[in-house]
């Protein structure tokens, strides 16, 4: 019987700690990393996303940085595809695939917990929900398929009127999002699912020194730089939680301590939904994210299994 691929995954909120600890496993179980975040797949997208440091890497090689332009959509199985060949590639020079990212919706559609659709658009459903609002469009897939609905865990998420009507219209075609028991999982992976998650007092302070060191070292510099470049407010919007505060900043809409603070609160309230997200899945093993001699010996106890 031919033996799985072996996958370590490490997932957790924001700020806590999970690509310091992805790194670190790398080096020692000689990994090769693969982010799963929906807004470092973008070019550009890199203080306000606290895309990782070439130094911050220490010489591990990442995959799935700065892949697409930020104003072309990249979705689910934009990500599964490139990572399935990245984790491809990784296997064949003999290391271990490591897959490390709070995006719930892309590591689980790689995996197989969801089922991705193959539905083609419909245009003319397209145009009549294209009248609606995004709070209108929200509501209806919230009744048509609350699964689908929970995974939009953020603000910008729900505002996405082009992410809300290909939800509707995938409904539509096929009904709910199917989420495949473990049972039903594709046979192409045997995953230890890591999952890192600090106290709520330790997170708050994470989330608050990671916004003020990002501001420090140019976050609003960068989103002057993105517009001149052409990623309107409008897009910038779209990706969410920095960029959409930062397009309403240089829009004079709020100002630098509102935005701070709007920041803080969002960056908060998306943390707890991810986590929310995750324990929902119960083959995660959960540690303190600086208990790194029970989670490296997890890992080498599943890699000798």
């Amino acid at each position: 019987m031919k033996m799985k691929q072996r996958l370590l995954i490490i997932v957790g909120p924001t700020a806590s700690g999970k690509s310091a600890l992805a790194v670190r496993l790398a080096r020692k179980f000689n990994g090769e990393i693969i982010s799963a975040d929906s807004r470092q797949v973008y070019k550009g997208l890199d203080i306000g996303t606290g895309k990782i440091t070439k130094r911050e890497m220490k010489g591990v090689p990442h995959h799935l940085l700065d892949v697409a332009p930020p104003k072309d959509p990249f979705s689910a199985s934009d990500f599964k595809r490139q990572a399935s060949g990245a984790i491809a590639r990784i296997v064949d020079a003999g290391k271990l695939p490591i897959v490390v990212g709070g995006t719930g919706f892309y590591i689980d559609s790689l995996v197989g917990r969801i089922v991705l659709p193959d539905v083609v658009p419909n245009k003319i459903l397209r145009a009549r929900l294209s009248k609606k609002t995004a709070a209108q469009l929200f509501s209806m897939l919230k009744k048509r398929d609350p699964k689908r609905a929970a995974m939009l865990s953020t603000q910008s998420e729900r505002n996405n009127k082009v992410r809300l009507i290909r939800a509707l219209e995938v409904v539509r075609h096929q009904g709910p999002t199917l989420v495949l028991p473990r049972s039903d999982l594709g046979n192409s992976y045997n995953v230890l699912w890591i999952g890192v998650v600090p106290s709520d007092a330790q997170l708050r302070k994470n989330i608050t020194a990671r916004l003020h060191a990002r501001i420090r070292k140019g976050m609003v510099a960068e989103a002057k730089h993105l517009y001149t470049g052409g990623l309107t407010y409008r897009r910038m919007h779209e990706l969410g939680l920095e960029y959409r505060s930062l397009a309403r900043l240089l829009q004079k809409k709020i100002t630098r301590a509102e935005m701070e603070k709007e920041l803080q609160s969002d960056i908060w309230r998306y943390a707890r939904k991810q986590i929310g997200y995750w324990k929902r899945n119960k083959e995660i093993k959960w540690f303190e994210p600086k208990n790194t001699p029970k989670i490296e010996k997890a890992v080498r106890s599943w890699l000798k299994s």
